[in-house]
């Protein structure tokens, strides 16, 4: 029996919402006994996308995370579920009984990240199945999944070591979205935003944009390089919150510039004249 994950590549994100609108197509005014009821249409975010701005004028980046229900292992919603209304399949998808839960408004309080809704019309809470009616038709993936245009959700059995997601999770470091519910949550994430110290250098002498030039960026156990590209600009991302770093900034027939960034905030230098050796 497999174990269904899904895991978010936050890097492939680009805001489109189409995994949104593929939920809605699916689930709105469809009813999937015994897997759902129709989700209306408006007040639903099955597939929730919350955007969440980075950084300041002039240097602002823009991260879409992507919120379904997490499908987690220790639910808090079946623990707190009368009468088996919330129930978690021997796959690991977690379903709203649409008969058993009908007049369970409390349903929609036992999930700490908010993504069980009522439905008032139905008075019926209701959630992301992960189209396990799909799935047992023989789908390999939801809906959301299919449409993704950025494969920026790969979706498949976590106990299958041949799995694109098994094998992603196996190489790269990927975390729940809120680590401290502690649900066993089979939703996670890769490249998750965390702060950034960016700038942009410029060739005083010539006013012109200082491409290729070496950027170090130094904190108490940690250095990275990187180099400004055509435009003079430089970035290191996903750093640690609040941590103070020195920015160094060197070209071989320019003096050397150092700089200080606290990651409290995205931190965006501005632009660094360099000044040709006399």
């Amino acid at each position: 029996m497999a174990r269904y994950g899904l895991l978010v590549d936050m890097n492939r994100c680009n805001g489109c919402y189409g995994c949104f609108l593929a939920c809605r197509d699916e689930f709105c005014g469809n009813d999937y006994p015994p897997y759902s009821a129709a989700q209306p249409y408006s007040g639903h975010f099955w597939m929730r996308i919350v955007e969440r701005e980075r950084g300041a004028f002039p240097k602002v980046k823009m991260a879409y995370i992507r919120i379904p229900c997490m499908q987690c292992d220790d639910p808090v919603c079946v623990k707190q579920s009368p009468d088996g209304a919330v129930y978690k399949r021997p796959d690991g998808i977690v379903i709203i009984d649409p008969v058993k839960a009908k007049g369970h408004k409390e349903i929609v309080a036992s999930c700490p990240y908010r993504v069980i809704y009522w439905n008032e019309e139905l008075q019926l809470p209701q959630k992301c199945t992960f189209c396990a009616h799909l799935l047992d038709q023989g789908w390999k993936e939801p809906r959301c999944v299919e449409f993704c245009p950025t494969n920026a959700l790969i979706f498949g059995d976590l106990d299958d070591p041949k799995s694109e997601i098994s094998q992603r999770l196996a190489t790269e470091k990927a975390e729940p979205l809120r680590s401290e519910f502690g649900m066993k949550e089979k939703v996670l994430y890769v490249n998750m935003p965390k702060r950034f110290v960016s700038g942009s250098v410029v060739f005083g002498d010539i006013d012109k944009c200082a491409g290729d030039v070496t950027v170090n960026l130094i904190g108490d156990e940690e250095k990275r390089t990187t180099r400004t590209n055509n435009y003079g600009d430089f970035e290191f991302e996903g750093l640690t919150e609040n941590k103070d770093y020195t920015v160094q900034i060197k070209h071989k027939d320019y003096t050397p510039k150092e700089l200080k960034a606290n990651t409290r905030i995205d931190v965006h230098l501005g632009d660094i004249v360099l000044s040709k050796f006399s």
